[in-house]
């Protein structure tokens, strides 16, 4: 039997297969099972292929809803004496300002399970005072004592001199429990980041070990990777390692699969719009993936290199009310897969979905492939009690629940484009997810974005990107070097020690050294500054010219004269898998072919209904085109074409939509 290769996602409503047999793609979809993640995940490869004999690449949520949901293990952590409270103090930033009532987030782990510890290594690495060893016995004690079932252990400087941390590893063994070592998760500096990073990939790690066990298991002797935060994937063992490194994963593997999608159409400068039941993901790429080391988490910092990606509680699921005052909200509450919306046949409250089927925009019939019959007869009653407290008609209200969603997704994309310099005109937006092409026509308008690009199977995107993500390690270490010593001809030797392992882990990982991209990448700042900027890096570049560059970009100035500070240097090792290329499809006119129109239907668009032409997406063929208004359905989704905008199907299936 040939080998399976297979991109699995889950997501908070549905859990999305995509896979590769004989050369031709072919898509599933199962309900998520939030209660059991790891149900869907084997039902669907189950119904795929019952000898597992197969590629798996999976993006899990496992890890992030154990944070988001305080659902993680009973976690201690283990630092210096006088630091056991960091996890508290933390920086003093406030998400929000002006708030009279604010409060942090309760830390991961209560004051009763961080234990301080005499020892201490200086800022050049060098021991000043050994560790007590004693003081550990008793630790160790009272950790068994108290049940815990998962240890992080971060100490002063290890990033310098991991000594310490090793010596309390070694004492912890006798425990039989996990244990994540700041100086082995992120050797870097900033105390409270690399302590927090720490923390989350402890609290996480039973849970996420348990589920990859699980799958694992199932598909032996069948390979299975995991899609990082970065772009990439890992190793399942690694993954259960280091969970830490795959919170996000499934908006990363859309990321990826739009840019590869998005480049092989001609398009480089693109704006990522990834709505799914839950959530909705953003994300703009200038021609590479955008990388970024100042993650949050439910207010938690994460200091591993993630895709620089912005969520926001706007998804097809998403939950529409009025609140105390009378205003109507939509998200960040979603009704998730159960009960899901009303139109699922178990729903109580009204949702996205629901406004877009009572529209029209949706066809009842043809939902997931005419596989799930979406029914109104619930959803009518429920409009028609909640327009009648805002004061509306149903329709109104339908129409008003689709533009407050619209504008939480239009301010999402303003952070990561019009905030950061970019100007949204000069990209092209790539709508997927199951409910991205309902607004994705909408949204460019809005921010007058010229065109937008509606891939093959849009549903499953994330799932494609996975199967075409490369194998990524990365690799980081702090240096803190200042002009006169970071820009000698000793540079080139800091990174030798992080090749090296490099080398060795994309080896067991299955790649020769040939095989293997090594890309180097310098954090630097001017004097004083508190943050910095990640440079790309060649040896033999000049370093500042570029640093002073980037710097002029992003924050519209740069200081040629200033002293420039070298932080960080990181190593990033890309392994090149192979790949499945796109289906290839015979071309053919502009002329609409009769079976792909399904007939005509009254769709509301702008206050009024107008008559729709219904398209079978199944059947459009490259060189099709067509205008709006119109519904273009599918098995993953549905795309709205208003009455301004036009559609034009490129060489490789995607749909082009140009807007007047």
């Amino acid at each position: 039997m040939d080998l399976l290769i297979i991109g699995v996602d889950t997501g908070g409503t549905f859990t999305d297969f995509l896979y590769n047999h004989g050369g031709r793609w072919r898509v599933y979809k199962v309900l998520s099972t939030p209660d059991d993640p790891a149900r869907s995940v084997l039902q669907g490869l189950e119904h795929i292929t019952r000898v597992f004999s197969c590629r798996v690449v999976h993006g899990s949520t496992v890890a992030t809803n154990a944070v988001l949901e305080r659902k993680g293990v009973k976690t201690a952590v283990i630092t210096n004496a006088g630091f056991e409270d960091l996890l508290v103090l933390g920086r003093q930033n406030r998400s929000r300002l002006y708030d009279l009532f604010y409060r942090k987030p309760d830390p991961l782990v209560p004051a009763s399970l961080r234990f301080g510890i005499q020892g201490r290594i200086d800022a050049s690495g060098s021991q000043v005072q050994p560790l007590d060893a004693e003081a550990l016995d008793g630790i160790v004690q009272s950790i068994r004592e108290q049940g815990v079932q998962s240890i992080a252990v971060c100490l002063l400087f290890s990033y310098l001199n991991p000594g310490h941390e090793q010596a309390v590893y070694a004492r912890l063994q006798e425990l039989g429990l996990p244990v994540s070592m700041s100086h082995a998760i992120l050797p870097e500096f900033r105390e409270f980041e690399r302590l927090s990073t720490t923390v989350l990939n402890a609290y996480v790690s039973p849970v996420m070990s348990g589920y990859l066990q699980r799958i694992k298991d199932s598909l032996a002797p069948s390979l299975l990777r995991i899609m990082q935060s970065n772009g990439g994937s890992i190793s399942v063992e690694q993954a259960m390692q280091e969970p830490v490194r795959t919170i996000l994963s499934g908006p990363a593997g859309g990321v990826v699969g739009a840019l590869h999608t998005a480049g092989a159409a001609g398009f480089e400068r693109i704006i990522t719009l990834d709505m799914g039941g839950t959530s909705t993901d953003v994300c703009l790429v200038d021609g590479e993936l955008p990388l970024s080391t100042e993650a949050c988490l439910s207010g938690l910092p994460l200091g591993v290199p993630m895709l620089d990606i912005h969520t926001v509680g706007a998804g097809g699921g998403s939950i529409a009310v009025l609140d105390e005052g009378g205003a109507l909200k939509v998200g960040p509450e979603s009704a998730g897969s159960d009960p899901g919306p009303i139109c699922y046949g178990r729903g109580r409250q009204i949702t996205v979905t629901d406004a877009h089927l009572f529209l029209g925009r949706l066809r009842p019939d043809r939902f997931l492939g005419g596989e799930m019959v979406l029914d109104k007869t619930m959803l009518n009653q429920a409009l028609t009690i909640m327009a009648g407290q805002a004061g509306l008609d149903p329709l109104q209200l339908a129409e008003g629940i689709l533009a407050v969603a619209d504008a939480n997704m239009e301010r999402a994309i303003r952070v990561i484009s019009v905030e950061k310099g970019y100007d949204p005109r000069e990209f092209t937006l790539v709508s997927f997810g199951g409910a991205g092409g309902l607004h994705c026509a909408g949204l460019a308008m809005l921010l007058s974005i010229p065109r937008v690009l509606i891939p093959v199977d849009p549903g499953v995107l994330s799932a494609r990107g996975m199967v075409q993500a490369d194998v990524i390690r990365d690799y980081s270490l702090t240096v803190m070097l200042r002009h006169k010593d970071a820009f000698c001809e000793h540079l080139e030797k800091m990174f030798r020690p992080l090749e090296q392992k490099a080398l060795h882990d994309m080896q067991e990982a299955g790649f020769a050294s040939g095989e293997v991209s090594l890309q180097h990448f310098l954090d630097m700042r001017y004097k004083g500054q508190s943050f910095e900027i990640m440079v790309p890096w060649e040896p033999g570049e000049n370093k500042t010219d570029k640093f002073h560059e980037l710097h002029r970009q992003k924050y519209g100035h740069h200081h040629p004269d200033r002293e420039v500070e070298l932080v960080n240097v990181r190593l990033r090792a890309v392994g090149f898998p192979d790949k499945p290329g796109p289906d290839l499809l015979p071309h053919a006119g502009p002329e609409l072919p009769d079976e792909a129109r399904l007939g005509e239907a009254k769709v509301m668009f702008q206050g009024g209904f107008c008559p729709a032409v219904i398209l079978d997406r199944n059947e459009l063929r490259p060189g099709n085109e067509f205008s709006g208004p119109a519904i273009v359905t599918e098995y993953t989704s549905t795309v709205v074409f208003p009455p301004f905008a036009r559609g034009r199907v490129d060489h490789l299936g995607n749909i082009i939509m140009e807007l007047s």
